[in-house]
């Protein structure tokens, strides 16, 4: 029997991830989700869908234009956002091709959760 347990709690304004999130992202579709640095596109947040040298796939792709309450790019793919207001995250693409990736880092689960939840960006 499957019971409804949040994943997140909100108190005075603070959003809490559970700590058995912090193995693994869930996959889709046997797909990893990962934050990819590229040399001069930016960073982007998604399931890595292939990987040939330094050219990626990237499907239900996030660019992370800004982002607040992590440090660094490890820090965001271990934990997340904690101030995801601040963040500027533009909607998801269905899929991207990135040359020159040089960094790729695989995420926890409270992070996938962290970075899909900041609300969209657009001014």
């Amino acid at each position: 029997m499957k019971t409804n347990v949040p994943e997140t709690i909100k108190v005075d304004d603070v959003e809490y991830i559970r700590s058995d999130l912090s193995r693994k992202a869930k996959q889709c579709n046997g797909l990893e989700y990962f934050i990819v640095r590229t040399y001069s596109a930016g960073v982007f947040a998604g399931y890595l869908k292939s990987r040939i040298g330094k050219e990626v796939v990237v499907l239900q792709a996030r660019r992370l234009w800004r982002w607040a309450g992590a440090a660094s790019l490890s820090q965001l793919a271990m934990e997340g956002v904690s101030k995801p207001a601040e963040c500027k995250f533009p909607t998801e693409v269905d899929e991207v091709l990135l040359t020159e990736a040089i960094e790729i880092i695989p995420c926890t689960e409270a992070a996938r959760i962290s970075i899909k939840g900041v609300p969209i960006w657009a001014e």
